[in-house]
């Protein structure tokens, strides 16, 4: 497959690139510095460019964008309404974030002991979630969430899927790009969210 990671050079991004290369795929990795990751080579892109990010996805198989927007939220917020407006023809995935899970109906970011560092992540990518959820239903989209806790560690191609609400505490990174590969070879959430845990060892 011919994919595209925006974001690439990012702890997701650039797992994600290294595991499709790894599977044969050909990988664009895309970011603002134009970084090559492994064999895939770098290219400069802005995410905020609409027309530019939409007519990547329309020209790959498909597309991962993994962008936490830590510099500015409400810039991802509006580049994702964006993109929906545009209204690409091709596949991608959105990585979100955990806050905007569920237990029993009730997000994360709202139960207690939320932690206050996160929340503003965490009620960009609710936001994301919501754009998503009310688009047409002509656009192709995505979205994974990883687990509470997420960092480099083992890949141990043994996960957890679930759907709204976390199926664990943690995930490897590793094993979080090996669900999102997966789900790229073998589609089975289209306009779905999805959350990923690594299998307890």
């Amino acid at each position: 497959m011919k994919i595209a990671v925006f974001g690439a050079t990012g702890m997701v991004g650039s797992a994600v690139t290294t595991e499709a290369l790894m599977r044969g795929h050909e990988v664009t990795a895309l970011s603002r510095s134009g970084s090559s990751i492994d064999q895939a080579q770098g290219q400069v892109l802005d995410f905020k460019n609409t027309d530019a990010v939409r007519n990547t996805i329309d020209t790959h198989d498909v597309s991962l964008i993994a962008i936490p927007g830590r510099d500015d939220y409400e810039a991802i917020v509006s580049a994702h309404e964006a993109l929906i407006a545009s209204a690409p023809i091709g596949r991608f995935i959105v990585v979100g974030g955990a806050g905007a899970l569920e237990v029993n109906g009730t997000r994360l970011l709202d139960l207690p002991g939320f932690p206050e560092e996160y929340r503003p992540e965490a009620l960009a990518f609710g936001r994301v979630y919501d754009a998503y959820r009310s688009a047409s239903p002509e656009l192709n989209w995505t979205l994974v969430a990883p687990s509470p806790q997420i960092a480099p560690g083992t890949r141990s191609e043994e996960y957890i899927v679930g759907a709204d609400s976390p199926v664990g505490d943690y995930v490897s990174t590793q094993d979080f790009a090996v669900a999102i590969v997966d789900e790229m070879e073998t589609p089975t959430h289209n306009r779905q969210r999805f959350t990923v845990a690594s299998t307890p060892a």
